[in-house]
């Protein structure tokens, strides 16, 4: 009898406890993180080049996130997977470190709905209110369906008007072109080398930073003498950004009001660190 009072006993601390887990993670904010959905970058010449979203600048802020409590919600323009670009699973962007590379590998492969993303259309009409920030992660990918996507403009609008921690880290920032009226004129007239001007930007005159053209031009000359269609620092800064930049390959994030921008790839750390702080900031 008492055998079976303390069983009964322990059953129910279990259920108790599976009970308060499920609800406090029930409870945590959400963070909307915004990802390609592509994975062929039209290069100047027509020819194509294989991306997709580097493992450091997605996978080391999401493990930071989670670890703080934060729930994320992946989404893409399709509401497909998105594809890791090879040339970003190097322990080069890890420190050296192999083993830590491999962990990160694994955080990204579970994290849920990473190969069904919602849509963007999905994500709007679900309401982007509780979202308590949006995170858009590097590689070029972004460059083909983020920077000039009006469905972007409208998440980003959100965020903007509610002063929500908005960051994005490398390539990342190109989609802060997407909040302007008509953003697919405006690459295609950045493209094609013209006279540019955003219309109604949201982040005129915001400091920023974004993947410097010292830093592309290193990636350009991989490219067997072809070219991109457009450096995205200049883009931006035609745009109306106040841009700010560290040496080449030197970790720098840059913080103005909602807006937390990081520079490179070797940012993703202080990146995920500045953005758990200003979540906290907001929700105190």
């Amino acid at each position: 009898m008492r055998i079976k009072s303390i069983t009964t006993l322990i059953a129910t601390m279990a259920t108790l406890l599976t009970t308060a887990t499920v609800s406090a993670n029930s409870n945590a904010e959400q963070v909307l993180v915004l990802l390609s959905s592509e994975t062929q970058m039209t290069l100047a010449d027509g020819s194509t080049y294989e991306t997709g979203y580097y493992l450091n600048e997605f996978g080391v802020p999401a493990d930071k996130l989670q670890k703080a409590g934060y729930d994320l919600v992946l989404a893409t323009p399709k509401g497909n997977a998105p594809q890791v670009d090879e040339n970003s699973v190097k322990a080069m962007y890890f420190g050296g470190n192999e083993q830590e590379m491999a962990r990160i590998e694994k955080v990204v492969a579970n994290l849920e709905g990473i190969n069904d993303t919602l849509s963007l259309t999905q994500v709007i009409d679900n309401g982007l209110e509780q979202y308590s920030g949006v995170f858009i992660p590097g590689g070029h990918a972004p460059l083909i369906d983020l920077a000039n996507n009006p469905e972007v403009g409208t998440i980003l609008s959100h965020f903007h008007r509610q002063q929500k921690p908005t960051a994005a880290i490398c390539h990342g920032p190109i989609a802060l072109l997407s909040a302007q009226q008509n953003p697919g004129a405006y690459e295609q007239k950045i493209a094609s080398g013209q006279n540019a001007s955003a219309t109604d930007w949201l982040y005129d005159g915001y400091r920023m930073t974004i993947f410097s053209n010292p830093e592309e031009a290193s990636f350009e000359a991989s490219l067997a003498g072809k070219k991109l269609r457009y450096y995205p620092a200049k883009a931006m800064a035609q745009a109306g950004g106040d841009m700010s930049f560290a040496d080449k390959w030197q970790p720098n994030v840059v913080v103005d009001r909602e807006l937390i921008t990081a520079q490179n790839p070797f940012s993703d750390n202080k990146l995920a660190d500045a953005l758990i702080s200003a979540l906290r900031q907001r929700s105190q």
